[in-house]
C-alpha cells in the first residue's frame, strides 16, 4: 500500500468533524480589531489580539480559560506609539510575547499569569535598529532568545533578545518590500517572499542565497478567484497543510506526501462569517483525549471564536499513530550557540500525558458479603400504597424549596459582584 493511501485513510474523516466551539471570546468592546492584523497569536495559555487603541499602538491578552464577553475596561497591553503589526509568543515561554510596530521598534514583554488591573505599559526589552515600519516578527524554532524582524526598510535583523544585541543584518537581499519570512523546522535557513515575486532560501548566518527563482512547481493548485491574501498554517507533524483566506470564509485542506503530485486536496471548511485573521494552535496546547488535530481562532470584528477539528475514533485510547512526539517549549540551543554555526533539531516531547481518560472507563468494584444480609428481627410490617407517595412528595418539595434558596443567594451574591466591579473599574478610572 502506498503512502499517500495510507496517511489518506487516517484523515480522510476528519473534515466533517470541524466544528464552531462552543465558547468563544466576545465583544472585545475596546474597539475594532486593525485590518493589518494578519492573525491572532495564540499559545496553550493565551490568546492576544492586536487593537487600535486612539491611535497608538496595542493589544489584548487573554486567558484561554476566560472565554465570553470581555469587559470594555479588560486592560491592554500598549506602549507603541504607531499601530501594532504583528505578535507572536515565544515557543520557549509562554509567558514572553513580541510586538511588532509602525513605529519602527519591536517590544518584548512579559505577560502574567494573573490578569493585571492596570494597562501594561512597560516592555521587558525595545529593540531599535529598522528605520522604516516593522512588519514581521519570527522566533527562532530552537535557539533561545533569538528573534526574527522584518521592516518595510527591506532589511531582516535577527536579534539576541537576552542581550538587546543585533545579531545579524541581511540588508542587502531583498531589493523590495518583504511579504513573509519563515524559519525551518532546525531554524537554520530562512525562506522569503518578496514583492519581486522572487521566493529565496536564505542562509542567514552566511548572508547569502542559497535557492530562488523556482522555474517550475511542484505542483500547482489553482484556488478560487478571490483576491485576498491566503494565510498558510503547516502541521509537520500530520504533512497537511491549512489555507485560509483573509476576507474568506472557508478553510482549505491540503496533504503534503513525498510522491507525485506532492500536494492531494483533501475538502474545505466553509462558514458563513468571513475571517479577518487566524490563529492556530501549537500542537501541546490540543485536548488530545478529543482526538482533536488542529484548533483555530477564527478573527472577526467583534469576536474570537475556536474552530476544532478532531478524528473520529471508537477507541478511547490515546492514539499514537495521531500524536507522534512533537516540539517542545525546551531550547535545543543559545543563540551564541546558533550564531557560532550549531545546528540543532527541536526538542521533542510526548503528548500522553495531556490524555486524560474518559470517566466511563474507570471500573469500581464493591465487594459485599452475603451473610451480612440480615431477615428483619420482628415481623415486617406492609407499608400502605399511599405511604410512600406521601414521603416523595414530602422530600420533593424540600428539595424545590432548597433550589429556590440557592437560586436566590447566587442571584444576590451575582448583584454583589457586579457592584463591586463597578466600584473597582470606577477607582481605576480615576486613578488613570
Amino acid at each position: 500500500m502506498s503512502r499517500r493511501v495510507v496517511r489518506q485513510s487516517k484523515f480522510r474523516h476528519v473534515f466533517g468533524q470541524a466544528a464552531k466551539a462552543d465558547q468563544a471570546y466576545e465583544d472585545i468592546r475596546v474597539s475594532k480589531v486593525t485590518w493589518d492584523s494578519a492573525f491572532c497569536a495564540v499559545n496553550p495559555k493565551f490568546l492576544a489580539i492586536i487593537v487600535e487603541a486612539g491611535g497608538g499602538g496595542a493589544f489584548i491578552v487573554l486567558p484561554l480559560a476566560k472565554t465570553g464577553r470581555v469587559d470594555k475596561n479588560y486592560p491592554l497591553v500598549t506602549g507603541h506609539t504607531g499601530p501594532v503589526l504583528d505578535i507572536d509568543w515565544c515557543p520557549h515561554n509562554d509567558n514572553v510575547i513580541a510586538s511588532a510596530s509602525d513605529d519602527t521598534t519591536v517590544m518584548v514583554w512579559q505577560i502574567p499569569d494573573y490578569t493585571p488591573v492596570r494597562n501594561i505599559t512597560e516592555p521587558v526589552i525595545t529593540l531599535e535598529g529598522h528605520s522604516k515600519r516593522v512588519g514581521i516578527l519570527c522566533w527562532h524554532p530552537t535557539a533561545r532568545n533569538v528573534l526574527l524582524s522584518a521592516g518595510g526598510d527591506n532589511v531582516i535583523i535577527i536579534w539576541n533578545v537576552g542581550t538587546g544585541e543585533a545579531l545579524l543584518s541581511l540588508d542587502d537581499i531583498h531589493p523590495d518590500v518583504i511579504h513573509s519570512v519563515c524559519w525551518n523546522s532546525n531554524g537554520s535557513l530562512l525562506a522569503t517572499t518578496c514583492k519581486d515575486k522572487t521566493l529565496r532560501i536564505i542562509d542567514p548566518r552566511k548572508s547569502q542565497v542559497v535557492a530562488n527563482n523556482f522555474e517550475e512547481p511542484v505542483a500547482l493548485q489553482e484556488m478560487d478567484t478571490s483576491n485576498g491574501v491566503l494565510l498558510p498554517f503547516y502541521d509537520h507533524d500530520s504533512s497537511i497543510v491549512y489555507l485560509c483566506g483573509k476576507g474568506d470564509s472557508s478553510i482549505r485542506y491540503f496533504e503534503i506526501t513525498d510522491e507525485p503530485p506532492f500536494v492531494h486536496y483533501l475538502n474545505t471548511f466553509s462558514s458563513k462569517e468571513p475571517q479577518r485573521g487566524m490563529g492556530f494552535m501549537p500542537k501541546r496546547g490540543l485536548d488530545v483525549s478529543k482526538c482533536e488535530i488542529a484548533r483555530f481562532y477564527k478573527l472577526h470584528e467583534r469576536k474570537c471564536e475556536p474552530i476544532v477539528m478532531t478524528v473520529p475514533r471508537k477507541s478511547d485510547l490515546f492514539q499514537d499513530d495521531l500524536y507522534p512526539d512533537t516540539p517542545g517549549p525546551e531550547p535545543a540551543l543559545e543563540a551564541d550557540e546558533w550564531l557560532s554555526g550549531q545546528d540543532a533539531e527541536p526538542v521533542l516531547i510526548s503528548l500522553k500525558e495531556g490524555y486524560i481518560p474518559p470517566k466511563h472507563r474507570e471500573l469500581r468494584i464493591t465487594k459485599r458479603n452475603i451473610l451480612d444480609v440480615r431477615p428483619p428481627a420482628g415481623p415486617r410490617r406492609s407499608q400502605s400504597s399511599s405511604e410512600a407517595p406521601l414521603s416523595q412528595q414530602h422530600t420533593l418539595e424540600t428539595l424545590l424549596e432548597e433550589i429556590k434558596a440557592l437560586r436566590e443567594r447566587v442571584q444576590a451574591q451575582e448583584e454583589r459582584i457586579t457592584a463591586l466591579e463597578n466600584m473597582l473599574c470606577e477607582l481605576v478610572d480615576g486613578t488613570d
